[in-house]
């Protein structure tokens, strides 16, 4: 290794700007990399976090859709069916009135 006893003064002098911004610009860049991590990881919570909305809203419209068409603890029967049931009523009641009048 070279001994640092054999430098002139502003050998020296220029070693240590040499160093200090040899440091500078490894500061530099670790805070950009510590920014980008950030950045990263705050997509990653924005995504996970709209990925739970999305679940949460589907399973919201999955319990109304059961709720209007399944039936209730006494059995009773859901609203759905009941308008399914008069839609196809009232097309074969179209159809008949057609097939007759018609």
């Amino acid at each position: 290794m070279a001994d640092n006893t054999g430098l002139t003064d502003q050998e020296r002098e220029e070693l240590e700007r040499l160093r200090a911004e040899k440091a500078e610009r490894e500061k530099a860049d670790r805070e950009a990399a510590e920014r980008a991590e950030l950045e990263r990881l705050r997509r990653e919570q924005a995504a996970a976090r709209e990925a739970s909305d999305a679940d949460r809203r589907a399973a919201e419209a999955r319990e109304r859709g059961r709720a209007l068409m399944e039936p209730d603890d006494d059995l009773k029967m859901p609203l759905g069916q009941k308008i399914v049931i008069l839609a196809v009523v009232g097309v074969a009641a179209v159809w008949l009135a057609i097939t007759i009048l018609g």
